[in-house]
């Protein structure tokens, strides 16, 4: 369960109730006593802010047992996390302050229109003249935010706002959160190109498969800046570099695995194409109807590139058939999908990524018996699959080699760069993938991104440190 922290602002009256007794009812309701703040101290009555730590499902029942508690008047409950978005979470600063006419005119007019004119007769000048060089549109529809399916623009821009903090905080980049009210695939794709002059890369974020794939392959195509689907190819960017270490510390190549991918939506059949690209010869895709057999049809366009490719097997079946003999399991679907049985019936030394979100596809404390290395992605657990690891690196180094595009090569390079963050000596089963807040993530990405955008011909700018 997801926890959070609350406030209660409540008045105790001196001769009814103590604050031991106060502490009481929140333990037994399933809430933790973090800080106490004296706000008022009166003769006959105190009033406090309680700070309890508590799982959201259990937020009604330690309002309700306080409430019901002779001598206590709840004044008011605040949740921390609810605070912390009062009037959105990013803002715009100038990076320079105007103190006079002079200041104005430089920034403004009459002096701008100089600038303007460079940029008219030399466009590419607007990567060093406007904030173009250092700008990301975090761009969303809502129709499929994580955990929370299709909750429309509105209610996706909390999640929109949080990933321009990381992008800002991690690599510097400013972004900005761009929730559009559409749904519609032509519509997103022509706003999106409208928009882009301004920027030096588009992340799209939270849009719903299949729509998702030709919104990604035709804004990539009609474009000249980078354009990332994060669900998709961050997920399985980040899902390699762990892989990668797992196999280091069960001691199996990768080209002799054999690995069940269930759940083929967005980013499904993107772990699907990075884990060819590294070099699986053996992979058996699997959604709610069974496996994805080759050389079977699929009306689904990606369910039928899968089919072709030689690596997929022609094995029919359920999860429960063709996971026997697996040497790795990835799990981009729901919870409860895997059980202990299934777990039994792989090889030696199981991986399993049950990455489903906020509940994995099986309880870590459940699976943790019966495998040698296991991840979600959760935060509450050894090895968190966190696409955090992966895109404020990868738009740093794209947006500093001003690259046109974001190819598989890069992706592959992110992906061992991330991996090798864990040196050899500290690599162990609960330890395959960094922190986030590890310093040598975004470094590491960067410069494994510029390098491959120099070496596939993507890239329009040497940075300096690579000259």
């Amino acid at each position: 369960m997801a926890n959070t922290s609350i406030i209660l602002r409540v008045e105790l009256a001196h001769d009814q109730v103590t604050f031991g007794d106060v502490a009481s009812v929140i333990s037994r309701a399933g809430g933790d006593v973090s800080s106490i703040d004296v706000i008022r101290v009166g003769k006959e009555s105190s009033v406090r802010d309680i700070t309890v730590d508590i799982q959201d499902s259990l937020e009604a029942e330690v309002v309700t047992a306080i409430k019901q508690l002779k001598g206590i008047n709840l004044i008011n409950v605040s949740d921390r996390t609810f605070l912390a978005h009062l009037g959105g979470k990013i803002s715009m600063q100038p990076s320079m302050p105007i103190k006079n006419r002079d200041d104005l005119s430089r920034v403004y007019t009459p002096g701008v229109a100089r600038v303007c004119t460079a940029i008219h007769e030399d466009p590419q000048k607007a990567y060093s003249l406007t904030i173009k060089r250092n700008t990301v549109a975090v761009i969303t529809d809502g129709t499929a935010v994580l955990g929370l399916g299709d909750i429309g623009p509105k209610a996706a821009a909390p999640v929109m706002e949080g990933k321009a903090m990381l992008f800002k905080q991690l690599a510097g980049v400013d972004a900005f959160p761009i929730c559009l009210d559409t749904t519609d695939t032509e519509e997103i794709i022509r706003t999106v190109k409208a928009i882009s002059p301004i920027f030096g890369g588009i992340n799209l974020e939270d849009i719903s498969s299949p729509r998702c794939f030709e919104i990604e392959s035709r804004l990539a195509e009609e474009l000249d800046i980078p354009v990332f689907h994060d669900d998709q190819h961050g997920t399985a960017v980040v899902m390699l570099a762990g892989i990668l270490n797992a196999l280091k510390v069960v001691g199996k190549p990768i080209e002799s695995i054999r690995v069940v991918v269930n759940g083929v939506g967005a980013a499904g059949v993107s772990v699907c194409k990075m884990l060819l690209a590294a070099g699986v010869k053996r992979l058996v895709p699997v959604d709610r109807d069974g496996a994805i057999v080759r050389g079977e049809s699929y009306e689904q366009p990606m369910w039928q590139w899968l089919a072709q490719q030689s690596q997929v097997e022609a094995v029919a079946g359920g999860l429960d058939q063709v996971i026997a003999g697996a040497d790795v399991f990835i799990g981009v679907s729901r919870a409860g999908l895997l059980k202990v049985e299934h777990l039994k019936s792989m090889a030696k030394d199981p991986i399993v990524f049950a990455l489903a979100n906020p509940q994995p596809e099986i309880d870590p404390d459940l699976a943790a018996p019966y495998v040698r290395v296991l991840a979600t992605g959760r935060s509450d657990y050894p090895n968190q699959i966190n696409n955090v690891l992966c895109f404020p690196g990868i738009f740093r180094g794209a947006l500093d080699c001003r690259a046109n595009h974001i190819n598989e090569e890069m992706k592959l390079a992110v992906a061992r760069a991330i991996a090798s963050v864990v040196s050899d000596s500290e690599l162990n089963e609960l330890y395959i993938i960094p922190s986030i807040f590890n310093e040598h993530v975004v470094n590491n990405v960067r410069h494994a991104v510029i390098e491959a955008a120099i070496r596939t011909g993507v890239a329009r700018r040497i940075p300096p440190d690579f000259r």
